[in-house]
């Protein structure tokens, strides 16, 4: 098929082109244009306005602005980015007779935090902030094209994967990394947590089956098949640099006192700091696999994220 990936040239994009390219033609959509193995051409949004793009099969819509940890990015950038160049991106595909959507949403358009077990497609979306807030409207705004849709007989997945990990990659995972690679113990070993992860190789598998497959349009959260606790990661990252793991096990109610502490003092543990590190986020993948017709992701979450860590200590 011939497929056009928007922002190409980031993380995810370079991924897909390299699990991709072997069986379709890709052209790049980004705002920057450099050549790249794989790909035919990349083309500029500016191209999209002036229907310069090749007729394309599948449009896949990875462009974005991610999640600002630090918080210091201005709340219309979120929505500048990720919700009008979807909007843009979406009528473009509806006008051009393409076949397949794939928008890459986040599960932080759903829940911020989650409320019991599991995230499961069925809740009502409730995110706090600007990222999760423009990503969810441009899910509405992809929902409300339906009956369009329909007619131009497109279909379309919005995807929520959570946090995406591989060979790579630049986030969360590399700053715990840097904590445990110096050997500094995590003090936060009684909490008691689960969190989901997604790696590169099975969203990339994912991705395949839904260009190949007919599946029906739909949300569809994405995530590894097993969720690990933070020791058991810090436990992933010891094991791939060839040490034991310093776990210490201090009482939860004095790292509460710290974290109020390090909030006044501005210090590197806060309040909202401890609840991100130590609160679950389990989320269920079992809707994609039902439509792609698998029981298991084909890599571990504990292998995937042993093979992320291992690039880190490479580079």
């Amino acid at each position: 098929m011939n497929l056009l990936i928007t922002g190409i040239h980031g993380f995810v994009g370079s991924n897909l082109v390299n699990a991709l390219s072997k069986d379709n033609t890709i052209f790049g959509l980004d705002i920057i244009s450099p050549e790249k193995n794989g790909v035919v051409k990349t083309f500029s949004w500016d191209d999209l306005d002036k229907d310069l793009i090749p007729n394309v099969d599948v449009i896949i819509h990875l462009a974005g602005k991610a999640h600002d940890t630090k918080n210091k990015s201005q709340a219309d950038v979120y929505f500048k980015i990720n919700t009008e160049l979807t909007k843009k991106i979406y009528d473009y595909a509806l006008c051009h007779n393409v076949k397949k959507f794939i928008f890459f949403s986040s599960v932080k358009a759903a829940a911020d935090s989650v409320m019991g077990d599991i995230l499961t497609e069925d809740i009502t979306p409730n995110p706090v902030g600007p990222y999760g807030e423009s990503k969810i409207a441009a899910e509405n705004y992809i929902l409300s094209k339906e009956q369009e849709r329909i007619n131009n007989n497109m279909t379309t997945y919005i995807l929520r994967p959570c946090m995406i990990h591989g060979p790579g990659n630049k986030g969360n995972l590399n700053l715990l990394y840097n904590v445990v690679s110096k050997h500094i113990p995590w003090p936060l070993g009684a909490f008691e947590n689960r969190r989901s992860f997604t790696s590169i190789d099975n969203l990339c598998f994912v991705i395949d089956n839904l260009i190949k497959q007919n599946v029906d349009s739909g949300i569809y959260h994405i995530g590894d098949d097993e969720a690990l606790s933070t020791n058991e990661l810090i436990e992933v990252i010891c094991k791939a640099l060839g040490y034991k793991a310093h776990i210490w096990r201090l009482p939860c109610g004095l790292m509460n006192a710290c974290a109020k502490l390090g909030g006044a003092l501005h210090l590197p543990l806060n309040q909202e700091r401890l609840r991100k590190l130590t609160e679950n986020y389990v989320v269920s993948n079992a809707k994609i696999k039902n439509a792609i017709g698998i029981e298991r992701m084909p890599v571990r979450a504990s292998e995937g994220l042993e093979k992320t860590i291992k690039s880190f200590k490479n580079n």
